[in-house]
């Protein structure tokens, strides 16, 4: 975790992955750890902190910028790195491939669970 690629660093997503079922017909769910390059990490304001806290309850730790292309499931999912897990809070933001002239167009918010 933590390595530089491009502009933004390596994250890890936890995806979760129906792996069987147990005896009673219930899905065993794994967690798949899956690389995304290239994601810039950035510090919200204590505005957007407040916002999220009121909002949520939640307590807003980093905003994620998420390369153009990815096609990865963002919502209710742990994210890993700088050493740290966290979990993101709602769904992304996105805005038009096409109008952004960055390599970034999605917004993630994450809150620090452990």
């Amino acid at each position: 975790m933590g390595r530089l690629s491009g502009r933004g660093i390596t994250v890890i997503l936890y995806d979760k992955v129906q792996t069987g079922t147990d005896g009673f017909g219930r899905p065993i769910y794994e967690d798949r750890q899956i690389p995304v390059g290239n994601v810039l990490i950035g510090e919200p304001t204590s505005q957007e902190i407040t916002d999220i806290l009121e909002l949520t309850g939640k307590r807003m730790a980093y905003t994620l910028a998420i390369p153009k292309g990815d096609t990865h499931r963002w919502t209710d999912r742990k994210v890993g790195f700088f050493g740290e897990v966290f979990q993101t809070i709602g769904a992304p933001t996105q805005g038009i491939e096409e109008l952004i002239p960055l390599e970034w167009n999605k917004k993630v918010k994450v809150e620090r669970i452990g």
